[in-house]
Parts: C-alpha cells; sequence; structure tokens
C-alpha cells in the first residue's frame, strides 16, 4: 500500500493541470493512488473517478469532490507550511481529505464511497449529474468544497445560466435602426431587473445577477447571465420575462439548480460539527451564495447532507491559492470522526 501522507498526494494534484473538460490525467493518476492504498477503485464513462472500501453490512456514505479547476494556471509548489497551485483549495484539498479518511477508514462498518467528478466549475456540471443519473441514493452524502476545517456549509444559492442571441442586418453606424450591441445593452437591463428590486450576491435571501461574458458589433450580440437565485425562487416566471425582453433576439436556458439548504439537526452536520468540537475547534455554520455539486445531487437525493472540507474559499479561482498542511491534516481527521458517528446511520 502507499505511504504517501495527504500533503504528498495533493502536492502530486496540484501539479497536474485539470481545467474543465481536460480531467482524465488527474483522474486516472488517483486511480492508481487509491487501488495503491487499498480502495477498490474505477472510472466512468464521463471520466469521474471512484474509490470504495468498507465491510458492507451498513450504511453507504458517499464523499464526493471535484477533479476539475477554472482554466487559469498558477504556478504549483510546496513550501514547509503549504501546498500551492490551481486547485489546492477549489477543490483539490477537500478531495485529497476525502480520499485520505477513505484510506485510513478501509473497516467502515458500511459501504465508504469516495468520488472525483468532472465539470463541476461548468455551468452543467456533468460529473454530478452523471452520478446522479447512474447511481442508487446513497444513506448520506459529504460534498467536498473549502469550508474551513472547522466549518461546515449549510447550503448554497441557486444558479440559473442563460445566454442571448441577437442579429441584425448589416447596416451603417449611422443608420436609425437598432443595432444589435444596443439591443443586447438594452436586453441586459431589463435581464438585470428581472432579478427583482434589489440584486445582491451578499444575501442568501437575494437574487443575485451578473453579466458573465458579452461580445458582438453592429449585426451580432450575445451575452451569457448567470443568476443566483434564493430558496423558492420562480424559474420558470424569470424566463417568461427575459423572454418577453428577448424581442428580435433569442434566449436560451443553459443550466439551472436550485437553492439547497440543511440545517444544524442533519445528521451529517451533526456529525461533522462533533468532530471538529473533538478535534479541538469551535464549530460554525455557514451558507454560501455560490452554487456547488450538493445543489444538484439534492435535487434527488433527499438525504442527510452537508458540505465540508479543509481550505480558505476566499481564494477560490485566484492568483494566491493554497492551502496549509495542517488544515488539510486537521480535515482528514474531522472527516475520520465524522464517519464513525455516521456507522449507525439508517
Amino acid at each position: 500500500m502507499e505511504t504517501w501522507s495527504e500533503v504528498d498526494l495533493l502536492d502530486e494534484m496540484v501539479h497536474i493541470p485539470s481545467p474543465s473538460g481536460a480531467e482524465e490525467e488527474l483522474s486516472a493518476f488517483l486511480e492508481e493512488v487509491m487501488r495503491g492504498r487499498g480502495l477498490r477503485s474505477w472510472r466512468d464513462e464521463v471520466g469521474n473517478v471512484f474509490g470504495s472500501t468498507g465491510t458492507g453490512d451498513g450504511p453507504t456514505v458517499l464523499l464526493l469532490g471535484h477533479l476539475d479547476t477554472v482554466d487559469d494556471p498558477i504556478p504549483a509548489a510546496r513550501t514547509d507550511t503549504r501546498v500551492v497551485g490551481r486547485g489546492a483549495v477549489d477543490a483539490k484539498g477537500p478531495l485529497a481529505a476525502m480520499i485520505g479518511a477513505a484510506t485510513r477508514y478501509q473497516d467502515f462498518p458500511g459501504r465508504l464511497v469516495v468520488a472525483g467528478v468532472v465539470e463541476e466549475e461548468t455551468p452543467a456540471s456533468r460529473g454530478a449529474m452523471h452520478v446522479r443519473k447512474t447511481w442508487p441514493k446513497p444513506d448520506a452524502l459529504v460534498i467536498g468544497e473549502p469550508s474551513g476545517w472547522d466549518t461546515v456549509v449549510l447550503g448554497y444559492k441557486g444558479k440559473i445560466d442563460v445566454r442571448y442571441d441577437v442579429y441584425c442586418p448589416p447596416t451603417h453606424p449611422s443608420n436609425p435602426a437598432p443595432k444589435a450591441t444596443e439591443l443586447a445593452a438594452d436586453f441586459w437591463q431589463s435581464a438585470r431587473a428581472a432579478a427583482g428590486d434589489e440584486p445582491s450576491h451578499a444575501s442568501f435571501d437575494h437574487t443575485g445577477v451578473t453579466l458573465a461574458e458579452v461580445h458582438g458589433d453592429l449585426s451580432r450580440a450575445s451575452m451569457s447571465i448567470s443568476y443566483r437565485t434564493p430558496l423558492g425562487f420562480d424559474t420558470q416566471a424569470l424566463l417568461e420575462r427575459l423572454h418577453a425582453a428577448a424581442g428580435q433576439g433569442r434566449v436560451e436556458l443553459l443550466n439551472a439548480v436550485a437553492a439547497v439548504r440543511t440545517d444544524r439537526r442533519d445528521p451529517v452536520v451533526r456529525a461533522l460539527t462533533g468532530a471538529i468540537r473533538g478535534a479541538g475547534g469551535t464549530p460554525r455554520h455557514k451558507i454560501k451564495t455560490a452554487t456547488s455539486d450538493m445543489n444538484t445531487l439534492a435535487e434527488v437525493w433527499p438525504i442527510p447532507m452537508a458540505t465540508y472540507g479543509p481550505g480558505d474559499s476566499r481564494l477560490d479561482h485566484s492568483d494566491q491559492e493554497a492551502i496549509p498542511h495542517e488544515d488539510l491534516r486537521r480535515g482528514v481527521r474531522v472527516l475520520c470522526a465524522a464517519l464513525r458517528q455516521l456507522e449507525e446511520l439508517r
């Protein structure tokens, strides 16, 4: 069996680039690593990688993180105290901690599965969508995202991604007829207004809206718009408003996932909270205004779940992405202790 520590593992992982759509090298690497550490490992047809262990006579617990990163490389390095590199925080660090916990707890009285899924950073969440279509419902789920080693994430906003395209016959700039760029600018104002009276990315209870991409000229223009939505948001009503505002343009729905929120009574939340306390931390609970694979899986799996992982999420996608060795080690200890509390879950 391999004797690497989780720090060694994460150092290897961040040296393997894995932007969305190009996760194959990392997936194959982790398949071999988990097999070498005593797990039964395999990959599926979309590139997700899995490692499984346990005695099989108790609950099934799924630990699910993602392989991909944003496509913005930064130099990977290891210092005496930190692992630096794209994905160190979001979310190779949490996945490395999950692999570490599974390899340390191979006598789990049930089935313990670690999953590294593809394309979480894209609107389609292709890896998690494939898992939810092809896997039976587990008894409990932990999503691996950077919460901080002493923090449990209870929920995330929903997300709606749309694309707007418009075409106008070519004409001279002085022609008073509407131009594609002008129509796109008008549509953006309507799309922003459709988010509500007080759009905000800072509040879990308000809709946030972002003009993610825009380009065009006098005859053609397009834009991508992303909404982050609260619990109970009416997606259909939003789409109806956007179609009405599109005029001669076209609106395409790229992806929609509802907000999700659990509470402190959830068995997974309680297990993680107790484990943090047992590791000497003061547990904290957060809800986030971003979105994760927790949203995708909660839509079809009404089971105990929460999000947990070492790493400071404020460093996600930044040029300073790094994780302290000790935080990674603490994350492994917390996950192992939480799994012990989930042994009787059924």
